[in-house]
Parts: structure tokens; sequence; C-alpha cells
């Protein structure tokens, strides 16, 4: 049961979520000192960043060359100008429906742009250096090769320790007691796993161990009662910069994402209500606790 739910520690994910989703598209594009202008449609004009932006969407065009790429982007831009022209005379953009969409479109535009704003001064590559020399980079992080048995009280794990000191196998212990049915039918191998891996409880056992010894006291977690045993230590080999660096650039962007949305949060009113329009009684309007 390598790296088992059973004995994972809690993971911190919080909201922000749709906020992090409105970043993928990117920042938006600085203004162009030479902007010229390339077609216009009624008298609209298209210009060069049109154009750019419109590449900028399509990753898979990129390799076509621009004398080849802007002719069609153009057409297609034009088209979509005419389509625009058609819709303002048929009195389209009046319809609440399309309304709703311009609106929702308009506010994703501006939440991507204000995420952009706060975010991307914290994350630059120096502070995502600095994050990797802090936490990551660290040679003297060890990993242990360990197998348990997990069982529902402290007087079965008692009695799994007497017979295990008298000679037992573990593994064949480990299929006749364990509750922990993935690791059962590996003898309790757990395969090897760092701290952090695993519930305190059940981390702290295991690397107050020397391989070969097993734990001469019943480990208690929430999942119930652990006999472990090591069978080897190693040093961590840290990844490398390069190895870590999106990872960990993807871990501070959501990190920050959840706290600008958080602020933003606390500086607005807001007013709930029930799906019919009433006032929600006041138990209803209660925020969920934060994420532990």
């Amino acid at each position: 049961m390598r790296r088992s739910a059973w004995l994972l520690g809690p993971a911190v994910f919080a909201g922000g979520l749709l906020a992090y989703a409105a970043l993928a598209e990117g920042p938006p594009p600085a203004p162009q000192a030479n902007d010229p202008v390339v077609a216009k449609v009624d008298g609209d004009p298209i210009r060069l960043s049109d154009l750019n932006d419109a590449a900028n969407t399509m990753p898979q065009a990129q390799s076509l060359p621009k004398q080849t790429l802007y002719p069609m982007l153009l057409d297609q831009l034009i088209a979509g100008r005419a389509l625009v022209v058609e819709a303002h005379k048929a009195g389209l953009d009046k319809d609440p429906a399309v309304q709703r969409q311009m609106q929702a479109a308009e506010d994703r535009a501006l939440q991507s742009a204000w995420l952009h704003r706060a975010i991307d001064s914290q994350v630059t590559d120096a502070a995502v250096r600095a994050r990797y020399d802090q936490e990551i980079a660290q040679p003297s992080q060890e990993e242990v090769h360990a197998r348990h048995i997990l069982v529902p009280d402290e007087a079965t794990a008692k009695k799994v320790i007497a017979e295990l000191n008298k000679g037992g196998d573990f593994a064949a212990l480990s299929k006749q007691y364990s509750k922990d049915p993935g690791a059962a039918q590996q003898g309790g191998d757990l395969g090897f796993f760092k701290k952090d891996d695993m519930v305190p409880e059940f981390a702290d056992a295991a690397f107050a161990l020397k391989p070969g010894q097993t734990t001469q006291t019943p480990v208690h977690t929430q999942f119930g009662w652990h006999v472990i045993q090591v069978i080897e230590r190693r040093p961590v080999q840290p990844p490398s910069f390069e190895q870590a660096r999106d990872q960990l650039r993807q871990k501070m962007i959501q990190e920050n994402v959840q706290k600008v949305v958080a602020q933003a949060r606390e500086g607005v009113t807001v007013e709930k209500f029930n799906l019919d329009g009433t006032p929600m009684r006041a138990t209803d309007t209660a925020e969920p606790p934060p994420a532990k």
C-alpha cells in the first residue's frame, strides 16, 4: 500500500480553482507602441495587435510563418466583425440572454487581469528559486522502507507484537490480522516513504526505528492500531530546480490566488438569498469553516 490513502497526511487544498483557471489564458498583452490598422469593417479598425492576440490563442499554429498564418487570421477576424455588425443590426446586443453572456465574458476578463496584476509580481523566477532553496533543496531528508499490520484494537496489536517476538513471520501475520487490504496482500509492505507522506503518529514511530526493528508498543492513529517494522532507510536526493520549478510555480500561484480571493471577499458586502429570492436565515448564511 504505497502512499496509502489510509496513512497519507491531510492535503491542504482550499478554494480558488475557478479563479486559478482564469490565469491559464495568460496576462493581457501589453499595448504596442506601433499598432497599425490592418483592415476596417464598416469603419471599425482591426489592428496588428488583434492579429497577434488571435495568433496567441492558437498555439498549434505558431509554427506557421506569419505570411501564411496572418492572412488566414485576418479573414477570420473580418468574418467575425461582420457577424457582430449583423447581430447589432438585429438588436441582439439588447437581448437579455446575450447581455448576460457579454457581462460574464467581461467579468472573466477583469478577474484574470486583476489576478495577474496581484500575483505576477509575487511569483517571479527569483521567488520560485528562493522557495526551492528553502523547502526542497534539503539533502538531509530521509525516507524509510517499512511494513505494517493494521488491527482494530490495542489488544490484538499487542498479540501480534508478542508473536513477532517469538519469531513469527511478519508477512504471514499481516495476511492473517491486517485490516489494510492493500498492504496485507503484500505482506504489509508500504514501500519507501518520506516522513510527511504519513500521518504524524505513524511517521514518528516509523522514523524512530532502525532497519530490522519493530515497534514494541502499538501505534495508534485515526485508522486503528499499527505494528510497524522498518526494513531500510536511505537519504533522499532532492529534485533539481529544473525538475521542481514548474510544479513549485503552480503551487505558489495557487497559494496566491487563494490569498487574493480571500482578501477580495473581505472587502465586499455579501448578501445571500434562497433560490426563490427570499432572505436566508442567519444560520444559512454562515460561511463554511476554512479547509484544514
